[in-house]
């Protein structure tokens, strides 16, 4: 009984998390904070691409290598956006898309607010 239970729970996801931790630390669903995605890369050719069609869409980005111990190319992007659970989601579903359709991964996101 409890597993079934359990089981029909809905499951918090990690933007749901997120968000709900913003706003325990008094964040204002109405205010858009400047939120930073990360993404990695496996080359220049995929991340120019990738960087190309976020700052197309008003994001700002900055790419560099990884260290030593891993391969491939780390790109940060941000944009000051409205943190809701919906519109959150719906970026990392997108986001993780993106990065496949150019063979990298989405690593997720964060906001200076989230930090404090």
């Amino acid at each position: 009984m409890i597993v079934r239970k359990t089981r029909a729970a809905p499951r918090e996801d990690w933007d749901a998390r997120m968000v709900k931790d913003l706003r325990a630390s008094g964040a204002n669903a109405f205010t858009p904070y400047e939120i930073d995605f990360f993404f990695t890369l496996p080359d220049e050719q995929a991340c120019t691409s990738l960087r190309g069609r976020l700052e197309a869409e008003g994001f700002a980005t900055d790419a560099r290598d990884m260290n030593e111990h891993a391969e491939g190319i780390s790109l940060h992007a941000s944009k000051r956006l409205r943190v809701s659970v919906s519109e959150m989601q719906a970026c990392t579903e997108r986001f993780q898309a993106l990065a496949a359709e150019f063979g990298g991964h989405y690593d997720g996101w964060t906001t200076d607010k989230s930090r404090t």
